[in-house]
This record gives C-alpha cells, sequence and structure tokens, in this order.
C-alpha cells in the first residue's frame, strides 16, 4: 500500500507503554533479578550446568552410607557439573579433594556464607577426603574500597568462622592469597592466563575498558587451587586427582574458564555442585549480603541485633494490622527462609 492510501493517526494515539522486564544480574560480584526472583532455570541454560536430580541424591546417599545432606534433600543445592563423574570414581575406590572460598568483605559470616561450608563438612565427613579453603582477600582489595591490611585482617575474621564449622584438622589446608601465591601455585596461574584472551575473559566475566588491569588478570587465581599441582605440599605425586568444588552459582563463570583451560595445561577439569542463592531478609529478589547489614543474619549478631528480622523481614504479611485482618498473608512467601534450611526436622519446614 502507498502511504497516500493510509489514514493518519489522530495526534492524540498513544502507542502503548510496555513495562520493561528487568534484566537478571548474576556474576561473581553482583546478584539481583527483578520480579519473582532469580530465574534458576534460566541461569542453567544459561551456565550450560546440568540439574541435580533425585538418582544423583539416591547415589551419594547409597556410596557414603549417610542420609542425603538437607541442603541436597530441599533443593538448595540444585546443579552440577561432572558430578556423577567424581561418585563414578569414589565408586571404584579412589579419591578426590574438596575446593571452596571465601571473598572477606565483612566481619564475620553470614547465613548465607555459611551455606558452602555446611555442605562442605558434610561433604568431607561422608566421602572422608581432603580441603583447600582460599581466602581471597586480594580479590576485595581490587573491588572493594579496602587497604591490603584492612583485607588481610577480615580474612583472619572470616577464618574464624570457617575454622568453628568443624573440619577435620588433618585433611583441611586454608590460606590467603596474599600470604600463599608463589611457587608451584603461580606456576599454574601463569599456565592458565595464557591461555585465556583478553576477549574471552571480557565475554565471560563482562569485564569493561574501566576495569583495571589487576581485575582483568584475577581469574587464573580463583581458578587454579582445583589443581592438585598448585600444593605440592600436599598432593605431591598426585597431579590428576579429581577436584570437587562446592559453591554458589554466581561463582560458575570462574570454573566454566578452569574447565575450557585445564586439558590444554595437563590438569583435569574441577567437577562443581552449585547451590541458590541464600534469600536477603527483604525477600527473593537477590541474595543476603555482606554490603546491606540490613539484609543479613550475621553469625556474631547479638539476640538485640537479630531483632532486625523484625523490621526487615519480607513475610508475606500486609503493611499493617488493618490489612492483614482484611487480605490475609501470601502463604506462598515463606517467613523465614533460614528455617527452610537449617532447621533438621523436614516435619517443620
Amino acid at each position: 500500500f502507498s502511504s497516500a492510501s493510509r489514514s493518519p493517526l489522530p495526534m492524540t494515539a498513544v502507542a502503548p507503554k510496555v513495562e520493561k522486564e528487568e534484566e537478571q544480574v548474576v556474576n561473581p560480584w553482583e546478584v539481583s533479578a527483578g520480579k519473582g526472583g532469580i530465574g534458576y532455570d534460566k541461569l542453567v541454560d544459561q551456565f550450560g550446568c546440568q540439574r541435580l536430580d533425585a538418582a544423583t541424591i539416591d547415589r551419594v546417599a547409597r556410596l557414603t552410607g549417610r542420609p542425603p545432606h538437607r541442603f541436597l534433600r530441599r533443593g538448595l543445592f540444585f546443579a552440577h557439573r561432572d558430578f556423577n563423574e567424581i561418585l563414578d570414581l569414589y565408586e571404584k575406590g579412589e579419591k578426590f579433594y574438596l575446593y571452596t572460598g571465601r571473598g572477606p568483605s565483612s566481619e564475620s559470616l553470614h547465613l548465607g556464607h555459611l551455606v558452602p561450608f555446611m555442605f562442605t563438612k558434610y561433604l568431607q565427613d561422608a566421602f572422608k577426603v581432603p580441603l583447600v579453603i582460599q581466602l581471597t582477600d586480594d580479590e576485595k582489595f581490587l573491588w572493594k574500597n579496602l587497604t591490603v591490611n584492612e583485607s588481610k585482617r577480615l580474612a583472619r575474621e572470616n577464618a574464624k568462622d570457617i575454622i568453628a564449622c568443624g573440619f577435620d584438622v588433618e585433611k583441611t589446608f586454608m590460606f590467603s592469597d596474599f600470604n600463599f601465591v608463589g611457587g608451584a601455585f603461580y606456576e599454574n596461574m601463569v599456565k592458565v592466563a595464557r591461555c585465556v584472551t583478553y576477549n574471552k575473559v571480557v565475554g565471560i566475566f563482562g569485564f569493561s575498558q574501566e576495569d583495571h588491569i589487576r581485575k582483568i588478570s584475577f581469574p587464573p587465581v580463583q581458578a587454579v587451587p582445583s589443581f592438585p599441582s598448585s600444593f605440592p605440599h600436599l598432593f605431591s605425586g598426585m597431579e590428576q586427582l579429581r577436584c570437587l568444588i562446592p559453591c554458589a552459582i554466581d561463582q560458575d563463570p570462574y570454573f566454566r574458564m578452569t574447565r575450557d583451560v585445564a586439558p590444554r595445561i595437563g590438569c583435569q577439569k574441577p567437577s562443581l555442585t552449585e547451590s541458590r542463592f541464600f534469600p536477603a531478609l527483604q525477600g527473593e529478589s537477590t541474595k543476603m549480603s555482606a554490603s546491606d547489614p540490613n539484609s543479613a543474619i550475621y553469625v556474631t549478631d547479638s539476640e538485640e541485633e537479630i531483632k532486625k528480622v523484625n523490621k526487615y523481614a519480607f513475610s508475606g504479611g500486609q503493611d499493617s494490622a488493618e490489612l492483614q485482618r482484611e487480605l490475609g498473608a501470601n502463604l506462598e512467601v515463606s517467613p523465614c527462609p533460614a528455617l527452610e534450611h537449617f532447621l533438621l526436622d523436614n516435619k517443620l519446614v
């Protein structure tokens, strides 16, 4: 049709307004979601990991002779990379080791920080394997407004909370990057770095031209604890020992890169078990964060400080007693996600 044959729209016509859906952001340094919370199915598809199914959870119970951890039963740990390969090795009588970590940016751990450590404790006890724990105090110096000394101090404080989780002292090695990086560990960092182009690291982590060069070069630091050759004092002669990494799913980009590089430098790919985020007190749209003290319950909070739950927690109730009586509560909203994750008795959640 020609333009002349069409009647013009009246000047008062207005196109319907389309609400732009807030984009989900999940990376090692930022987690946020639009209305409705984090889309975990979308993350599984986007990252290319696999769902933890009932058959795998049952297999863990059969191989260890223990009930599956409640974090598995309740779906807090919900995704993985090659976890079944680790179980295959264990079933054949072979060992593996565990690697997890903490970026110290607060005086103490909050409930969300505890999740990977509690689950790692279960894995260490169930499979009777060694564990390395990395404190990335250098990362927090690079991303936060902290001095080197303050980053190191926070690492020491956080280490106390981690030790209190009760890991086997004979099978656990914990280190801070500022104090440990060098030797064989640094050799592996350089090998990894040479295999990852600038374009590749920008594509994985979303770095911008405004980011300083040390941020861009940091990922190999978190990658190489998954290679036993980084710890010759622990794993001498065991360079092909497999590694299992329990972590939250926002850490997946580090280990996608690691798994891509590993065969190129003669190392085994690490396997992962990945958890959902522990919700902030304000609701499911984000996670507990050390950046917002009112979003979290810390292990060092006093009884009085924990009463922040009364003020900040999103419970599904209405904003006033009058509305509560008129409309009731939204029973689909958990009044306290912590209970779902930490109560031992399934009948109570």
